[in-house]
């Protein structure tokens, strides 16, 4: 249902900037290369990321596959000049969300997800599905299989007085419901929660969980984690070495992740 509501997000977002670029009068067959070119050449002089791009071309192939299109996109993104992921951070993309950013936001329900996301690491799509009376452990928060990308349950701790504060006021706002209120769907919510934070001037808010797994690092290791100013693999001691695996690890199950390798994007090595 998630994916499918991002997808149809993000075919509206591509419609409408063909649009505006002078592309009238199109129907859902009308796809040619020559489309795909500008697009691309738009995110790219937008500066978005080589992740958000190859998303953005994973779900127009998924179009032009319905329509009968296939055709029309080369099947190598290197073709459109779209770089590979990096995988190994070379810089910190950690993101603080001050006081000040939260009070902008009006609707409490997304206020009270942003900051979920910023004391536990949660994705978007955990935050605003988020049920506390199920997740909310005392020493832990459970998070259900179907909130989750890939579909992966997991815990995450509980370990500090600003975590328990959220929660609670979690529990109040949210009732025995989740963080989208009743009479909203989930595309709906996911589509306030995008015009707010816009308005709001932040963007780049997968940083909050960048900004959590440095946190954490420093919290298990004594020491800063690589990407934020802390020494390389290659400058710690084999015990350091073995302390350093054990909390990627530890960051990377509590982020939703499987692989230890994935801690490389948010730590750097």
């Amino acid at each position: 249902m998630a994916t499918q509501a991002n997808r149809t997000r993000i075919l509206e977002q591509m419609g409408n900037q063909l649009h505006e670029m002078g592309y009238r009068h199109m129907r859902g067959n009308s796809l040619k290369e020559k489309h795909v070119k500008a697009m691309v050449d738009r995110w790219q002089g937008e500066g978005l990321s080589a992740g958000t791009m190859k998303n953005r071309m994973a779900t127009l192939r998924w179009w032009a596959e319905k329509v009968g299109k296939r055709n029309v996109i080369a099947r190598d993104n290197a073709v459109y000049g779209i770089a590979e992921r990096q995988y190994v951070a070379q810089e910190s993309r950690a993101k603080q969300l001050e006081a000040d950013q939260l009070r902008q936001i009006s609707d409490p329900h997304l206020r009270m997800s942003l900051e979920l996301q910023r004391e536990f690491g949660l994705r978007r799509e955990e935050s605003m599905k988020f049920i506390p009376s199920y997740a909310d452990k005392g020493d832990r928060l459970c998070l259900k299989a179907s909130w989750t990308k890939g579909g992966r349950a997991r815990e995450i701790p509980v370990r500090t007085p600003s975590q328990r504060d959220v929660l609670d006021r979690a529990h109040k706002i949210a009732g025995r419901g989740s963080l989208i209120p009743p009479d909203r769907k989930y595309v709906q919510q996911l589509r306030l929660y995008e015009k707010h934070t816009a308005s709001a001037g932040l963007s780049k808010l997968h940083g909050l969980r960048h900004e959590y797994a440095q946190r954490r690092y420093l919290e298990l290791t004594g020491w800063l984690s690589p990407v934020a100013g802390g020494p390389s693999a290659k400058e710690l001691t084999p015990e350091q070495k073995s302390r350093d695996r054990e909390v990627r690890l530890l960051i990377s199950e509590e982020l939703g992740h499987s692989r230890e390798q994935i801690s490389t994007v948010y730590l750097g090595r």
